[in-house]
Parts: structure tokens; sequence; C-alpha cells
């Protein structure tokens, strides 16, 4: 188990100092494909540098099976790295040696003998599909078989844990989907933890079980996926799960008032239909959007509602009835402050 308590970050720049982390507390189960998201410059990259110690914290702890890992000597890092391995969107591949010399290259670090070393190498290529690359370079290799040797050579020490950097951020979406379905497939059978930071929703949405969002180096939301994404509270959440939320707030007239409703399932019965005719209210519908996670839909319509306080009150009220379904208020859109 991993736990981060009180986690902080800073940096010292010429410009002055940066809080790149601040406060991160978060507990990583045995067996947890857990994921860590957010956007560009929320301090996910810092974050699992800080897991496996390439980052010292300056503030709080890091737990591994309640070992402070911020007590260990230079010697016992390295010892604890080999149980935390790591896996980079550049893949860090040696150029210049084959495949099977890649993934034999931490298991030579470890002094283990030259013939076992290369009977376990090729035992990972097989597990990784890639028997019949041991003897190719990186550079006649594609871009996911590259990651697929990366993921074997992570694997060379038989970790506890792997962690994984935007791993999939410079494939296309096929072989993103057959990299995070060998990921799910190593975390099954080898029941290694795996701690995946993207800043990509349908990553998380398809491989994690549970999800941590960061923003400006906190942690704004955290849960199990299927929860967090019936009922995102986060503004942080709600713009990564639903972009097309943000990207339609300025369709809605001066004054308008805005609600979202979040499905936790299939919907089948005809909402806004039928509270036009049982309400009398005619509601606009904005953007609407649906993900699947596991064997569930999930999904939003974001509605502009016409009238005065009340036809809103009495809308919400409609809808908080329905079952599955989350009602969320947004504040007022302002059109002036838009133009600002």
């Amino acid at each position: 188990m991993i736990e981060l308590r009180n986690l902080s970050k800073l940096f010292t720049t010429i410009d002055g100092p940066v809080d790149a982390l601040r406060h991160i507390n978060l507990t990583i189960q045995n067996g947890d494909i857990y994921g860590i998201i957010g956007m560009s410059g929320a301090g996910k990259s810092t974050l699992v540098r800080c897991i496996n110690m390439l980052e010292r914290p300056t503030e709080g702890t890091v737990l591994l099976d309640g070992v402070d890992l911020g007590e260990l000597n230079k010697k016992q890092i390295q010892q604890v790295r080999r149980r935390i391995t790591m896996i980079f969107q550049s893949f860090n591949l040696l150029m210049q040696r084959t495949c099977l010399e890649n993934v034999m290259l931490p298991l030579k670090l470890a002094h283990v003998p030259a013939p076992k070393a290369r009977a376990k190498a090729m035992e990972l290529l097989e597990t990784v599909g890639l028997p019949n690359k041991a003897n190719s370079y990186p550079a006649q290799l594609s871009g996911g078989q590259q990651q697929r040797v990366a993921i074997a050579r992570a694997l060379a020490t038989e970790p506890e844990v792997l962690l994984c950097d935007e791993a999939t951020s410079a494939l296309d979406p096929k072989t993103t989907h057959s990299i995070l379905e060998l990921i799910r497939e190593i975390n099954r059978k080898m029941g290694i933890t795996v701690i995946v930071i993207t800043h990509q929703m349908s990553v998380v949405q398809e491989i994690c079980n549970r999800v941590a969002i960061l923003e400006n180096g906190e942690v704004v939301e955290e849960g199990d996926v299927s929860e967090v994404f019936s009922n995102p509270r986060a503004n942080a959440t709600r713009n990564l799960i639903y972009p097309e939320m943000t990207e339609g707030m300025n369709l809605f007239s001066k004054g308008g008032q805005r609600l979202r409703i979040i499905f936790n399932g299939a919907v089948t019965d005809p909402l806004i239909a039928r509270m036009a005719m049982e309400c009398g209210i005619a509601a606009s519908i904005i953007g609407a959007s649906t993900r699947s996670v596991g064997d569930r839909e999930y999904g939003y319509m974001l509605l502009d509602i016409p009238g005065e306080p009340e036809d809103l009150a009495k809308a919400i009220r409609f809808l908080s009835a329905v079952p599955d379904i989350t009602v969320q208020v947004e504040a007022e859109y302002n059109a002036e402050e838009e133009e600002i």
C-alpha cells in the first residue's frame, strides 16, 4: 500500500518559489489501477516522481507498506526503485541495444547471472507479445512496440508497483487501447499495483478503478471512478470528464439559468419533454454527451431554464425526483463578463 500524507513540493526558480504540490493526501491500495489526472501544470509528474523519490518532497511523507521512504538512505532507495518501476511517454529505451538487451539491463544492474537474465528477458518479451523482436533495435519498432519493450523492462525486477507517466500520450488511439489492455492484464495476472498519470479522462475511464483529480498542485476530488463520473463535484473534474460543457457556456443568453444533469446509467425516459408537459418548462438543451465506464453508461445534459427563479426551482424538484440522476446548478452566466 502507498500512502501520501500531507505531501508538498516547493521549487525555487529565478521568478520565485513555485508550489508544485500542496498538502496531498492519498491512499493507493495493493492491486489498484489508480489514475492521477489533471491538465498540464497540475503537478502530476512531480507527484509521481515523489512517489519513487526521484524528487524529495519539501514536506510530508511517502509510505510504502508503512515504511517512510524519506528516511531511507541512497542504497535503500535504489532497492525500493526495484519494487516501484516506471514507464514514460518517450519510452526511454537505449537505441544502441537490442530489445532483449534493453529488458536485460535492470537484471544486469542487479547482478543476475547472464543466462538467467537472458531467460527472464525472453519470458517478459513473450508476456508483452514481442518474442520475435528480441534481436531488433528500438528504431526498427513502432511506438506501441517500443512501449511494450519498456513495459517488459519495467517488469524485469518483479516490481510491486508500476508507475505510468503519460505512457500512452504519444500513441494513436488504437495502440493506446492495446497498451492499456496489456497493463490491465499485467495488473490482473501479476497483482501489480498500477498508478497511471495522464491528462486524458478516456484513459482513466478505460482502465482505472480509482482516480484523483489534480488542479494547481492540489487534489480537488478523489474516489471510485464510477462515483466520480456519476457525480463530479469539482469544476476541474467536470471539465475533464465533459469538456463540451465549457465549450457550450457562451451559448446561454444573458441572465440564463443553467442546470447540469448527470446520468448514472442509461435513462430512457423522455425527461425534457415530460418536464415541458407536466411543469410548463420548455428547457433548451445546450449540450449533451455520454461516456462508458465498465459496464455502465454515464452522461450529462446541459440545460438553459427560461423564466424566473421559481421556474428553476420547479425544474430542480422535477429532475431530482428521477432515480440515478444528479442535478447541479450553474452560476448565472454574465455576457458582459464573458466579453471582458
